[in-house]
Order: structure tokens, then C-alpha cells, then sequence
């Protein structure tokens, strides 16, 4: 395996999101610094460098850079009385909440060390997600013109959505990724317009089967999709 495919994965447990954010940014930056510093002297040893963060974070609301910040549903004292944070951020996309019971993914890619292509990178997250619920009966599928998974996504009236994704790429290091429903608290979704979609609702595999999977293992198989779609190595 070349070392340009492996990827440093953290498990991150519960995290601050801010922290969180600022840890991601510190970490693209460094891969951005290291790129401009190839090309500028490529003789230098090849020392790339990629991360996948896997993470929970507390309750929060976070507003992409083409969201509508009226797509969030609370005011400012609201937001206090029910114990969320709120953040306008520099991906793609609108507005999304996070969420104990969600694993909230942060793939750091150099995607010239794997393939030019936002729309695959885009559809590769979005495919590790569809085969990982299907290991629990899930059939999830995808929605044309919108990111993200669903679920009776044929049936515009059944469609609802178990995971939502919101990247920035820049010199091709990719930052931010997925949030997926694994057994979080539904009831904070009321609160906003999730991606600024109203006729769509959001799903969680709790909610799907009944019960709540173990987390620690849809985890553990959602980072094995991820690692044999992208044809990596991990190391800790």
C-alpha cells in the first residue's frame, strides 16, 4: 500500500464542536502548507498526510456558507433553554444539527492522492453509509439533485433522510464531511429546517428498526466501507 493512501483515524468520542472544528482546520492547513511547500521544492521527500475523525459532538445547529439562517427555527434564548449551540461554518450546503447518538464523520483528504472528483468523493461517503445500513435491512438510497442518504427515496411523499453531508474542498484537501443517524434525539431536528428541505423529513436507524444498534459497531462498519471504497490503510 502506498503511503499516499493511508489515512490517520481518531476516534474522537464526545467533543466540543468548536474544538472540533479547530482541530480540522489545524489539520487541512498543515496538509495545505505541505502541498504548497512540494511544489515549491520537489525534490523533497513525498509527506502526505490524511486524517478520518469520527465524532459526537453536543447539541448543535451549524449553517453552511449557502444556508438561510432563517432555516433555524429558535432564538438566541431558545437555543440556551434547550442546550444547543449554534455556528455559521464554511461548507456547502444549509443547515443540519448534531447530536449525541450521530456519528459525525470529518474525512481530511488530499484528493489528489486519490482522484480529482468532488462529486465521487460526494458519492463514496454517501455509498459507505447505504452499505452500512444495509447490513441492518436498511434499504438506503440517494436522491437526484440533493446530497446525502435516504431512505423510499423513489416515493417523493415516503423520501426521509438518515444522514446529511456538507464538505468544503479547497487545493483539493477536503474539510468537514457527513453527520449520520444512528439513535440521536429526533426531537432537535424540529427546530430548524433540516438542509432547507420541509417536505422531506429526517430518519434514524432507531427509528427504522425499532431499537437502537450498537453504536460502537455500526461505527466499526461504516469505517470498513470507507476504508475498502477509498482504498485505504488506516493507522492510529
Amino acid at each position: 500500500m502506498s503511503s499516499s493512501r493511508l489515512v490517520r483515524f481518531e476516534d474522537m468520542g464526545k467533543r466540543d464542536y468548536k474544538a472540533c472544528w479547530d482541530y480540522q482546520e489545524s489539520l487541512f492547513q498543515r496538509i495545505v502548507d505541505r502541498k504548497l511547500q512540494k511544489r515549491l521544492h520537489p525534490e523533497a521527500e513525498e509527506n502526505s498526510e490524511n486524517h478520518l475523525l469520527f465524532v459526537e459532538h453536543p447539541h448543535v445547529y451549524t449553517l453552511g456558507k449557502s444556508g438561510d439562517e432563517k432555516h433555524l427555527l429558535l432564538s438566541e434564548e431558545q437555543l440556551k433553554k434547550v442546550g444547543a449551540s449554534f455556528y455559521p461554518i464554511n461548507r456547502g450546503g444549509d443547515i443540519t444539527y448534531h447530536g449525541p447518538g450521530q456519528i459525525v464523520g470529518y474525512p481530511i483528504f488530499d484528493l489528489e492522492l486519490f482522484f480529482t472528483d468532488i462529486h465521487l468523493y460526494l458519492r463514496f461517503l454517501e455509498e459507505a453509509i447505504i452499505l452500512t445500513l444495509a447490513e441492518y435491512g436498511i434499504v438506503a438510497g440517494r436522491i437526484d439533485g440533493l446530497t446525502g442518504v435516504w431512505l423510499d427515496e423513489a416515493h417523493p411523499i415516503k423520501a426521509r433522510k438518515i444522514a446529511a453531508l456538507g464538505v468544503k474542498c479547497s487545493r483539493w484537501v477536503t474539510l468537514h464531511g457527513f453527520a449520520f443517524n444512528v439513535h440521536p434525539d429526533m426531537q432537535y431536528f424540529t427546530n430548524i429546517i433540516p438542509c432547507g428541505i420541509s417536505d422531506k423529513p429526517v430518519t434514524s436507524m432507531e427509528k427504522e428498526l425499532g431499537y437502537a444498534p450498537n453504536f460502537e459497531e455500526v461505527k466499526e462498519k461504516l469505517k470498513g466501507h470507507i476504508q475498502h471504497l477509498f482504498g485505504i490503510t488506516f493507522q492510529s
